[in-house]
């Protein structure tokens, strides 16, 4: 186990890191600081071979409370708009391997704009989610009003984003905001499950299927597919793609190396 103040990085099971905010006395609101934690752990995630999954997760009763709001009032419009911040939050958004955000009670503000950067989100039944910003008078900052709409829909976005109201985690199950909902206090034990299967699965065909399912919030129809068939053919081309083959023929668990 890896720590540092403000993220706490382990290896719970094989391949998989764990990396769980621990700015707890402030809700684990996305100072500069923090983000700049997170981004490091996940770019250390993906430079470890050993790594094919990561579980974010934040506290008992918070994920994350959103930005930190005493940074803006101090720093105004630049405390979330730098060129260190922004560099961050590029590098949390590309990471190649897959991430499932494990969301208990309060996701507010920047704190859901980072469970939407989540290729899963688990969340438990206490869970809400939010985008409160026009409640001090600004407007989401990190990608809130583009990556809402396009995955719940504008009549939902405009009700969080316009009227700052959170939604349940029913709510937002319904609107594909996450993937699952569990009994409150076991969303971390289950985002780890998932964890733990994508783990056994052969890592380069899991970053390239990462890729083309994101390809489809970026580009029209024709060229998604596209990215698609581009895709499989560097799958093709790896070793895995003939191990996971040959196990199926031989009736045998597959032994992926990554290659």
């Amino acid at each position: 186990m890896t720590t540092s103040d403000l993220v706490i990085a382990s290896t719970p099971s094989p391949h998989v890191r764990l990396l769980s905010m621990n700015r707890h006395a402030k809700r684990n609101a996305l100072s500069n600081e923090l983000i700049a934690h997170i981004a490091q752990a996940c770019r250390t995630a993906v430079s470890d071979e050993d790594v094919r999954c990561i579980v974010l997760t934040g506290g008992d009763a918070f994920f994350c409370a959103g930005a930190d709001i005493k940074e803006m009032q101090q720093r105004g419009f630049e405390a979330i708009n730098n060129p260190i911040r922004r560099n961050n939050w590029r590098d949390i958004t590309t990471c190649v391997k897959p991430i499932i955000a494990a969301v208990e009670g309060v996701c507010f503000g920047g704190g859901n704009e980072l469970a939407m950067l989540a290729d899963i989100v688990v969340a438990g039944e206490n869970a809400q989610f939010g985008q409160p910003e026009i409640n001090i008078g600004v407007i989401p900052g990190d990608g809130g009003t583009q990556r809402l709409t396009r995955v719940a829909g504008k009549s939902l976005a405009m009700l969080m984003v316009l009227g700052g109201q959170p939604v349940s985690a029913q709510a937002a199950l319904r609107a594909g905001l996450i993937a699952d909902i569990v009994p409150t206090g076991t969303a971390s034990a289950r985002a780890l499950e998932i964890a733990g299967l994508i783990a056994q699965k052969p890592p380069r065909s899991v970053e390239l299927a990462k890729s083309a399912v994101l390809a489809a919030y970026q580009t029209p129809l024709d060229a998604g597919v596209e990215f698609e068939r581009q895709a499989i053919r560097v799958a093709f081309t790896t070793s895995d793609q003939q191990e996971g083959m040959d196990a199926f023929f031989e009736k045998r668990p597959p032994r992926y190396r990554g290659e």
